[in-house]
Order: structure tokens, then sequence, then C-alpha cells
């Protein structure tokens, strides 16, 4: 596939209306932000941080109050119909439909960009066979664990070739054995893609596991830290959760993050 357009943010605000009270919340104030073709990012933050929002504005849901996100030289909402296709998603939920069998939820994308059913089986098939459901192609949502509802939700988003796969708390929900071979499958799968990856999570061994940038928001998705993992060697990664963890609960960026281990 060719390589991914660059993700430039310069500016981002996004404020909401309380319906009530007519009351400005600020979700995200004026965000900066790069990345960069094939990057694995993983954002982190505290609840209520503005990491759902951000999410939302990158796949076109919602649009900058202020300022401006693109992809490319385009812009997720405003140029939506350019993005069919090339921006997937996992979310917490697998979100299959309960009517379609698993070959049928993995092959949805492709049947709503309109490529021939023919095609659309054969890569919907590859990918379950990849994640290891051959055998389960034509089993219901309801015959699956939830390890393998999310195996196809992650072949579902796959299947299309994404420039882009956001992952919003994808694993979660699942226990940590099924939740750790899953995260390594779709590292793996996107860096052979040569997908941009970018993964909201909450728990900071995934984003120090996963990530080769871990972005840490604060309030309002203020940028805190950017943090190039590769620069921690292995030992220093639990001085690295802890310095991330402080600086998460302080709102400020610990010194510690500014010295490279």
């Amino acid at each position: 596939m060719n390589s991914p357009p660059p993700i430039e943010v310069r500016g981002l605000r996004k404020i909401f209306r309380q319906t009530t009270t007519g009351q400005a919340v600020v979700a995200i104030d004026r965000l900066d932000l790069d990345i960069s073709p094939r990057e694995v990012v993983a954002i982190v933050g505290q609840t209520g941080c503005g990491k759902s929002t951000f999410f939302d504005l990158m796949i076109g849901l919602e649009a900058p109050t202020e300022g401006s996100l693109r992809i490319g030289d385009k812009s997720p909402h405003f140029d939506f119909d350019d993005f069919r296709g090339r921006i997937a998603t996992v979310f917490q939920q697998d979100r299959l439909l309960p009517w379609r069998s698993a070959l049928d939820n993995a092959r949805l994308p492709l049947e709503l960009i309109g490529l021939p059913e023919s095609e659309q089986r054969e890569r919907a098939l590859t990918w379950l066979e990849r994640l290891g459901l051959g055998n389960f192609t034509n089993a219901y949502p309801h015959e699956l664990s939830g390890g393998m509802r999310q195996r196809v939700a992650i072949a579902r988003a796959f299947a299309v070739g994404p420039d882009i796969l956001l992952a919003d708390e994808a694993f979660g929900h699942l226990d940590e054995v099924t939740a750790a071979e899953l995260r390594e499958t779709f590292l793996e799968l996107a860096r052979e893609c040569g997908s941009t990856a970018i993964l909201i999570t909450h728990q900071l061994e995934e984003a120090i596991g996963v990530g080769d940038r871990i972005v840490v928001f604060g309030k309002s998705a203020k940028l805190l830290a950017d943090i190039h993992v590769n620069q921690w060697t292995k030992n220093n990664h639990p001085l690295l959760r802890e310095a991330i963890q402080s600086t998460l609960q302080n709102n400020q960026v610990d010194p510690r993050l500014s010295n490279i281990q």
C-alpha cells in the first residue's frame, strides 16, 4: 500500500454547549500534534480529558470549533466522503451486528464502499483466517466468546486496508491474557500493513508496550508530554510508568520525562 498521509493538528479547539444552561464546555483547547505515517501512537489521559472527542474529530463525526485537523491535505469532517475505507475503527465493544455471521460482519465495510461481493468475501475470509477464525466464519456473535468477537472486529477493520487505524479502549474489557494476545496481534498486523495506528487507552502498560510514542493529555486535551518510547530502556519502563502517572495526577509534566532514560 502507499504510505499513509501525515496527520497535522494545529490550534485545535472543540467547545460544546450544555443544552440546559448554554454554558460552554471546552473539550479540547488549542492542541498541536503531528503524527507521522506508519507511527503507532498511544494517547493516555484521565477520564474526561478529551480523548474520545479527539477520536470523534479524527473520524469526522465532529467539526473543530477552531483550528484544524488535517490528514494529508484534507479534513476528516469537511471531506468526509474522501475517507471512506481509509480510516478504520476498533471500539471497546465489538459492535457486531447480531443477525450477521462473522464473515458477513467482517465484510460489512467492504459492502458499504461498494466492492463486488466476491471480493468482499475473499478479503474478509483472508483476515478472519489471519486472526484464527477460519473455522468460525459462519458463526453468529452470540456463538463466539468476547475475545473471538473482538477478533472479528479487528478483521473487519483490517479488511478495508486502511491508511489509519483507530482503537478506542479496544482491549480494556478483555481478560489480561486475551488482551495481551490481541494487542500483540493488532500491533503486528498494523506494522505489516503499513498503517498509522492511534490507540486511546487508560492502561499505561498497554501504552508503553505498543506505542512508538505516548501522548499524554491533561485537562481539555492539553498536551502534557510527548514521549518516544524507544528512548527509554526496558529496565526503566517502571520509572516511565511512574512519571506518566505523576503527570496525569498533577496535570503537569513530571520532570523525569524531560530526562530520557
